[in-house]
C-alpha cells in the first residue's frame, strides 16, 4: 500500500523509519505534504519520498491512503477535501470534537465510499467499548489520566492534584495537547457529552497512566495503560506511534482480530 503522509513531526518520522527505512514488506510512504519544502528537503533522499506543498497535487499522486500526522488545525482545513479523494487515517482526533466537522466527514465517507480510520492511540480496549455499546449495553465510561505534573502545569505541585474533572468535550478544549485520547474514547463509546474525564498532575509520575472504567448490562471492566515515551520525542507516547503502524498493518491483513 502506497501511503501519503501529512506532516513530518515525531510520529511522521517514526513511520518513515519503521516503514521506509526498514523496508516494510506491505507498506510504503511515497509522498509527504508539507508547508515548507526547503525545511524537509533532506527527507526525499533519506527516505526515498517526494515532497508536495500543494494539497491537490498531493491527493492526485500515486497513493492509496493518507495518514495525517500534523495537528488539529491541519485536520480542520484539509480533512473534508482529502476524504473526497482517499481513505484517511487520522491521528489528531481532537479535531472531531467539532460536531459540525464530525457530521460533515461522516457524510463524506458515505458519499465518496472512503474510510476514516481512527487509531486507538495511547489507550486500548476500544473493541470492548464498541461491543458493549452496539446494542445499548453500555451505561458509563470514565477516563482518569495521570501525567507528570510538569507536563500539565507551570505551578510547583508537591502532591497529586486534579487539574480537570468534567466531560470529554471540555477536557479537549482546556488541554488540547494532552487529551486526544478522551475524544477517541468518546467516539467509540457514549459521546463527548457522556464520557467522564479526570486529569491528574502527579509530581511522582514518570510516565502517562490512563485508567478506563466502563459499566453496563454486559458487566464491568477496567483497563490501565502505563505509557513509555517515544525515544525520538519524550512528549509523544510510544503506544500512540505503535497504534498507527499496527492499524496500517491490520488493514492489509486478511485475518482480523477483535473486529
Amino acid at each position: 500500500m502506497n501511503i501519503g503522509l501529512i506532516g513530518s513531526g515525531a510520529i511522521g518520522q517514526y513511520l518513515l523509519k519503521k516503514i521506509n527505512k526498514e523496508n516494510h514488506p506491505a507498506l510504503n510512504i511515497k509522498n509527504i505534504l508539507v508547508r515548507n519544502r526547503e525545511k524537509y528537503r533532506t527527507l526525499e533522499a533519506e527516505y526515498d519520498v517526494r515532497l508536495y506543498t500543494d494539497s491537490a497535487e498531493f491527493l492526485s499522486s500515486d497513493i492509496d491512503m493518507v495518514v495525517e500526522a500534523a495537528n488539529v488545525q491541519t485536520v480542520q482545513a484539509l480533512l473534508p477535501d482529502v476524504l473526497k479523494k482517499k481513505d484517511v487515517m487520522l491521528i489528531s482526533v481532537g479535531a472531531l470534537v467539532d460536531e459540525k466537522l464530525l457530521a460533515e466527514v461522516s457524510g463524506l465517507t458515505e458519499k465518496y465510499n472512503h474510510q476514516l480510520h481512527l487509531p486507538s492511540g495511547a489507550i486500548g480496549g476500544l473493541d470492548l467499548i464498541q461491543n458493549a455499546k452496539s446494542h445499548g449495553n453500555l451505561d458509563s465510561v470514565e477516563l482518569t489520566t495521570r501525567k507528570p505534573a510538569h507536563s500539565l502545569t507551570e505551578e510547583k505541585v508537591t502532591e497529586e492534584t486534579t487539574v480537570f474533572e468534567g466531560k470529554a468535550f471540555e477536557a479537549i478544549e482546556k488541554f488540547p495537547k494532552n487529551m486526544n485520547i478522551s475524544i477517541i474514547l468518546s467516539l467509540a463509546g457514549l459521546g463527548i457529552d457522556q464520557t467522564n474525564v479526570r486529569l491528574i498532575a502527579d509530581p511522582e509520575a514518570d510516565k502517562n497512566i490512563h485508567q478506563i472504567k466502563l459499566s453496563g448490562d454486559f458487566g464491568e471492566a477496567e483497563l490501565t495503560i502505563k505509557n513509555e515515551p517515544l525515544p525520538e520525542n519524550p512528549k509523544t507516547s510510544a503506544l500512540a506511534a505503535l497504534s498507527i503502524l499496527g492499524t496500517l498493518e491490520r488493514i492489509q491483513s486478511n485475518i482480523k482480530y477483535g473486529s
